[in-house]
């Protein structure tokens, strides 16, 4: 027998996690759907996702900080950007998309993210990116086209493709934010400061009446049965949130933050898998081709950075 290399099991390991990282995440949609319709408005559900997990990551956040507060006040803007816009606005986005279109289909157009930050680095830098890029973003923006269902005569809701796209925006500045490491802020505790930052506008919009928040005791409804809503926000947070948050940011460091992303590019497939399984809710082919067509264009995206990357160095 052959002996297994420790580089080999690590790999193996590391995309297993970022599988259940990919898997867990994409159960919020359905998590957000039962609430929404057991009567909880998005705002009530996204501010009790995003403080929840922050209070229940506050611990391990105080404790691999000690001696380190330093560095929070050089990425005080960063933690804004990514707690204000990257958490708070992307998650409430998305909430308010599910109420008018599938799960499935709002973390799609979601995951066109990575496109929407292409074309702002583009803007920015003044510096056109590759061929490859460029292909990847049409093809993507196909997919979103295709989903949308224009192409059927049968559109989806407006403001549901326009909440998911602005939660697509969000999704940019994770990836921008979440990428740069030059403050010294380990990921968790970075994390774990970005979703107490995201929380606090959330609370203060639901204290002054600017965010409409509305929770009811009615049983929210999960694959046919009735269950606590208190159970299903536990899920949410503890599922969808911290367990993910916490695999994924395993899964990166066996792996490395390239791989790991790859493997996220999952959870939208993942999404479509819980909605059918537990929402009994299936996308029409035009839909199914717009999902390979996304999740295809958003791979070709990173492949045509990462070959820029490699030229120059």
């Amino acid at each position: 027998m052959h002996a297994t290399h420790p580089a080999q099991n690590t790999a193996v390991a590391g995309f297993l996690l970022a599988i259940g990282s990919a898997a867990s995440f994409a159960l919020s949609g359905i998590f957000a759907s039962a609430l929404l319709a057991a009567g909880w408005s998005a705002g009530a559900a996204t501010t009790a996702r995003i403080t929840l997990s922050a209070l229940v990551l506050l611990g391990p956040t105080l404790v691999l900080m000690r001696g380190r507060w330093q560095l929070v006040r050089h990425a005080w803007g960063q933690l804004v950007v990514f707690g204000v816009l990257a958490v708070a606005g992307c998650q409430l986005a998305f909430f308010l998309a599910v109420q008018f279109i599938p799960p499935s289909l709002a973390l799609l157009i979601e995951f066109t993210g990575p496109v929407m930050l292409v074309f702002w680095m583009w803007a920015r830098s003044r510096v056109a990116p590759s061929a490859v890029t460029l292909l990847g973003a049409g093809i993507a923006i196909a997919g979103v086209v295709a989903i949308s269902g224009v192409l059927a005569g049968v559109s989806l809701h407006p403001l549901g493709v326009a909440f998911a796209l602005i939660a697509a925006a969000g999704n940019a500045a994770y990836y921008a934010t979440g990428a740069s490491s030059n403050h010294g802020i380990p990921t968790l505790p970075f994390v774990g400061l970005g979703l107490l930052v995201g929380a606090v506008p959330l609370i203060i919009a639901g204290a002054l009446g600017v965010l409409p928040f509305t929770v009811t005791a009615a049983p929210a409804v999960i694959a046919g049965r009735s269950v606590s809503p208190w159970l299903v926000v536990a899920g949410m947070v503890l599922i969808s949130t911290v367990l993910s948050y916490l695999l994924g940011v395993a899964a990166s460091r066996r792996l490395g933050a390239t791989v790991a992303s790859f493997t996220g590019y999952s959870e939208p497939l993942f999404g479509i898998v819980w909605t059918i399984a537990l929402l009994s809710v299936i996308p029409t082919p035009l839909q199914w081709l717009g999902a390979a067509l996304i999740v295809a264009g958003v791979v070709t995206v990173k492949i045509g950075e990462l070959r820029r990357a490699r030229s120059r160095q």
